[in-house]
């Protein structure tokens, strides 16, 4: 049974940092393409960072050259490093997997606020 357990999340001040990690369980790891999404209240969940299993990266526009996302296959842990964050990335992120399915984990809440 697949298991994404995220943390991590938590207030921030704008401009600071945050490190979000996924810890993953049930699955072989190093085949699967890993995401990060995020729910804003009241708005659709969105793709923010992807990391394939060869290692290749993608970025939603908002987030590029400020988030980093990464993953060690070794410890079945996938990573996203936020900096310079803004009130407007203030939501639920979420861990996915994906390989032939899809599974998601509960969430954990990142607030920018002063």
């Amino acid at each position: 049974q697949v298991q994404l357990v995220e943390s991590g999340g938590g207030l921030v001040q704008p401009g600071g940092s945050l490190r979000l990690s996924c810890a993953a369980s049930g699955i072989i790891f190093s085949i699967y393409t890993m995401n990060w999404y995020r729910q804003a209240p009241g708005k659709q969940r969105e793709l923010v960072a992807g990391i394939s299993s060869g290692g290749t990266t993608n970025y939603a526009d908002s987030v590029k050259g400020r988030f980093t996302i990464s993953r060690d296959n070794a410890k079945n842990t996938l990573y996203l490093q936020m900096n310079s964050l803004k009130p407007e990335d203030t939501a639920v992120y979420y861990c996915n997997a994906r390989y032939r399915s899809s599974s998601w984990g509960q969430g954990t809440q990142v607030t920018v606020s002063s």
